[in-house]
């Protein structure tokens, strides 16, 4: 059965499966997106977010669902999920992922998996999350944006003790601010497994679902669909950003080359690193540019303007430990190895600093250091991406 047909045999079913919830919060709904799909015939769609995005299944249910509610309008639809990523990885990658080919209308962004996978902090997945939204409605003001918090096991039990998910408390935080519509992919099939109405186990399966979960996520968001389209909107109207949330958030982010690194000494530039340790790797971290060092003492210079500094490496099974320092501060250590490295060069991006004052030339240094994680096979640093908060000088 083709996607098209599997598509449509499922909105035909929603009402039968559907609980009396929603699962979403409308706010501001879709403004603009609907119009501009209507008037122009044309429509950018990006999907953001880790691996269940980057995987095939819902996004492509949700983008045939588009292309039957609008059929005259020619859809530019963008995967820029990247495995193992969350919201803080997410701002840095805006303008190269998500706006690659020009002003999107509508986003959809996920992080609600990858940000306590990975560790990140509550204030992070605030600045994270926030970054994203502010950053996109920067470079369109008109863009429609719908927050997503998809299930896991570690959530479920959250909300079987009657409580809330601190990684959807933030994110939620961010879509009040900015009334952004949210779905609670989480909630919904918690609550469907305690009514009985499918199973973890027989059904759902895993945190990255089964086909019976991609159509559950599908047929939800054609819910919200029904529920934000029509609106009484005649024409496109800009969003007006509300004060920041944090002053620190990734608002600005942007990814540069590692070439932009200076005085190099035993770092070197791989035009097309190519994976010789073992190890899998990620799509965009591996046949690419990467600066790298494998031996301590191995160092790098790097001056920009901005709030926040960080690396986004593919930390494999021989990543090493590094020291930087901001300016006069003091050395800092780093491990780049991480849970996950011992069999993949995974994405990750590291922020040595956060809080920097604006508008100040900053210089960072960073070096290799003598030790190394007792479980990683050598002191490399590979280094595909610089990423600031800021300027670059």
């Amino acid at each position: 059965m083709s996607l098209k047909l599997t598509m449509l045999s499922l909105l035909m079913t929603i009402s039968m499966v559907a609980n009396s919830a929603d699962y979403f919060e409308l706010r501001d709904g879709l403004k603009n997106s609907g119009i501009v799909f209507e008037q122009t015939s044309e429509g950018r769609v990006v999907f953001l977010g880790g691996s269940i995005t980057n995987m095939k299944g819902w996004k492509e249910l949700v983008s045939v669902d588009l292309q039957r509610r609008f059929p005259k309008t020619q859809f530019d639809f963008i995967n820029a999920g990247i495995p193992s990523t969350g919201s803080t990885p997410g701002a840095f990658r805006l303008e190269g992922d998500v706006f690659k080919n020009g002003p999107v209308d509508l986003l959809f962004t996920e992080a609600a998996v990858n940000d306590p996978t990975n560790g990140r902090s509550s204030q992070e997945q605030v600045r994270g999350m926030e970054g994203i939204v502010r950053h996109a409605r920067k470079l369109n003001p008109n863009i429609d944006i719908v927050i997503m918090h998809f299930v896991d096991p570690s959530k479920m039990a959250v909300y079987n003790e009657g409580k809330i998910p601190l990684v959807i408390q933030n994110h939620e935080k961010v879509a009040e601010h900015y009334k952004l519509s949210s779905i609670n992919l989480a909630k919904e099939v918690t609550e469907r497994i305690n009514l009985d109405e499918f199973t973890w186990a027989n059904d759902f399966k895993n945190l990255h679902p089964s086909p019976f979960g991609h159509k559950l996520y599908s047929a939800t968001i054609a819910r919200y669909f029904d529920a934000a389209w029509p609106n009484n909107n005649k024409k496109v109207l800009p969003y007006v950003l509300p004060k920041q949330l944090d002053k620190y958030s990734y608002v600005s982010g942007t990814l540069l080359k590692p070439e932009k690194a200076k005085a190099l000494k035993g770092f070197k530039l791989d035009r097309q690193w190519k994976n010789n340790v073992g190890g899998s790797t990620r799509p965009g971290f591996v046949n690419v540019p990467m600066l790298v060092g494998t031996q301590p003492g191995d160092s790098f210079e790097h001056s920009f303007v901005g709030t926040a500094i960080g690396l986004f490496v593919a930390a494999g099974p021989d990543a090493g430990i590094i020291e930087f320092k901001v300016n006069d501060g003091p050395w800092t250590a780093q491990d780049l190895y991480t849970v996950w490295s011992k069999g993949l060069h995974i994405p990750w991006l590291y922020i040595l600093a956060a809080e920097l004052k604006p508008g100040v030339k900053n210089k960072l240094y960073v070096r290799i250091s003598n030790e190394k994680n007792s479980k990683s096979k050598g002191h490399a640093c590979r280094i595909v991406h610089i990423a600031v908060n800021g300027s670059e000088n």
